[in-house]
């Protein structure tokens, strides 16, 4: 049998480090149940001591996964440990993953310690972290641009003070391949207790080398990858989940090892994922991508025909594919969508969400004859998401003719109470922009706005994404309606709502 790989998800903490990629308690486990469900290995909830918000959702996580590993991160510091214990009380299985940075320019510039506090501290990080679980996790922040030796100075005291994983970072994506696995490697070799950890590597894509970073990795002794759904993360992203699984599924003539990862699952995630952060999965994206199992070209169809693996070297149905049929209509009954909606990992905390998603799914149906997975996700986000929010549509009036002024009027429900405003602009979604806006007390400029179809049709629903800038933080807003300018409107006002619930959190790098 190869040995197994642990696959470690951290989509719902440095995935939701990407700018505007801020998920809510509620969207949050709803990922997490996805996960367990694909049986993901470890969830990295977020961040216990960012913020009440952060330490809500690594609690709320922690309570709702049952067979996954549910973990929250922690500074090598003991506040942030014990507030990482506390929110993982209520966990079937925990575990918390402290660091430190440990390259020169980190110690000097950023901690202002010498090497030798910098072990201690993360010994005694460790220690304290083992007061809570037995499954510990250490990290060398930037040992992509640490001196080896100290690496393995500080790997040997951890595991010896109890760390059991031990991941190496490519904090800032700077490693080339064959580089990295040389020092995976070297680490394993050099590190006299190493045969007590587990190795692992968590490698971020500024160059484009996240997957090959992480799978010179596996190559080389690491039997743990830390990845996100859909290569989510700041800057350029982390490794991408499906790629890595993928690949080591695919090629098992070259990797000795496996995952437990119930790829049917991986485009639901992927979806799933894409819809709450509203980050759209590029067409050309390997494995969930729209164009990833399409041939155009004539002689890749003609081969495809004939026998599947000319030009194919994944089946589509592996991943999730030619699995989202027509499922509902507007005869459907509400036990059938709530039974669809468990199969797509979404859960309802009571009778009165579901009735109102069902209500919601009944308003949809009448506008478009055939609802598929990608509608029902669309829609159970904006249910979900319009419940918490002070902002709401309560109407929306546009007028536009060939040559003039376009003219927008918006009802807008302010904390339960009514407000109207009208604007005039050459556009009608320029104009719905200004009406909203005028109705908020604060400036907020669009950086990005950008139209996708959910699904295929001239009925299809239409997601609209916003991307807002307001006293330097990013916010992305979603919408989805089957008219346009109505979408438009719920992503910007589902964007300003963001902003007024946003606080200040602490994002740290690894």
């Amino acid at each position: 049998m190869p040995d197994k790989l642990i696959i470690f998800d951290t989509t719902l903490r440095d995935g939701e480090q990407s700018p505007g990629a801020s998920m809510t308690k509620d969207e949050k486990v709803r990922i997490a149940k996805v996960l367990e469900k694909m049986r993901v290995d470890v969830i990295e909830a977020g961040f216990a001591i960012a913020s009440p918000g952060d330490f809500a959702a690594v609690q709320a996580v922690a309570n709702a996964v049952q067979d996954s590993t549910v973990c929250s991160l922690a500074r090598a510091l003991d506040k942030d440990i014990d507030r990482a214990g506390e929110a993982l009380k209520g966990a079937n299985s925990a575990r918390i993953h402290t660091f430190i940075a440990t390259s020169d320019i980190h110690m000097k510039m950023k901690l202002n310690m010498t090497p030798d506090q910098v072990v201690e501290q993360a010994v005694r990080a460790v220690k304290r972290a083992r007061k809570y679980t037995d499954n510990v996790e250490f990290s060398p922040e930037d040992a992509g641009r640490s001196d080896e030796d100290f690496l393995c100075r500080i790997i040997e005291a951890t595991i010896a003070a109890g760390a059991t994983t031990i991941n190496i970072p490519d904090t800032v994506g700077y490693n080339i391949p064959h580089q990295f696995g040389a020092t995976i490697k070297s680490l394993i070799e050099r590190v006299p207790n190493s045969d007590k950890a587990i190795f692992s590597a968590h490698c971020h894509n500024d160059l484009g080398l996240a997957v090959a970073n992480s799978l010179s990795a596996v190559l080389n002794g690491a039997r743990q990858v830390e990845c996100t759904i859909n290569g989510l993360g700041e800057r350029a992203g982390n490794t991408s989940l499906e790629e890595l699984v993928m690949a080591v599924r695919t090629r098992q003539d070259v990797f000795d090892c496996d995952t437990n990862i119930d790829t049917t699952h991986i485009l639901a995630a992927s979806r799933l994922v894409s819809s709450v952060t509203g980050f759209i999965v590029q067409p050309n994206k390997a494995i969930v991508g729209a164009n990833a199992f399409a041939h155009e070209a004539g002689i890749h169809q003609d081969g495809v025909l004939k026998h599947r693996e000319t030009y194919e070297i994944m089946r589509a149905e592996d991943v999730g594919w030619n699995t989202n049929k027509l499922v509902m209509g507007k005869h459907s009954g509400r036990n059938a969508f709530k039974v669809r909606l468990t199969e797509l990992g979404v859960e309802f905390d009571s009778e009165e969400s579901l009735n109102d998603a069902f209500r919601r799914f009944k308003e949809l149906a009448d506008k478009k004859h055939e609802i598929f997975d990608e509608d029902l996700q669309a829609l159970v986000s904006e249910t979900q998401t319009e419940a918490s929010e002070s902002i709401k549509l309560v109407s929306l009036k546009v007028c536009t003719e060939t040559g003039e002024e376009n003219t927008a009027t918006v009802v807008l429900s302010v904390d339960d109470k009514e407000q109207t405003a009208t604007a005039k602009t050459s556009g009608a979604v320029d104009a719905t922009f200004s009406a909203i806006s005028s109705l908020v007390d604060f400036e907020i400029n669009l950086q990005l706005y950008s139209v996708s179809n959910v699904t295929q049709g001239t009925d299809a629903l239409g997601e609209v994404n916003v991307r807002l800038e307001h006293n330097g933080r990013i916010i992305n807003g979603q919408g989805a309606d089957t008219d346009i300018i109505t979408a438009s409107a719920k992503a910007y006002i589902h964007g300003l709502n963001k902003i007024m619930a946003a606080t200040d959190r602490a994002h740290p790098q690894i």
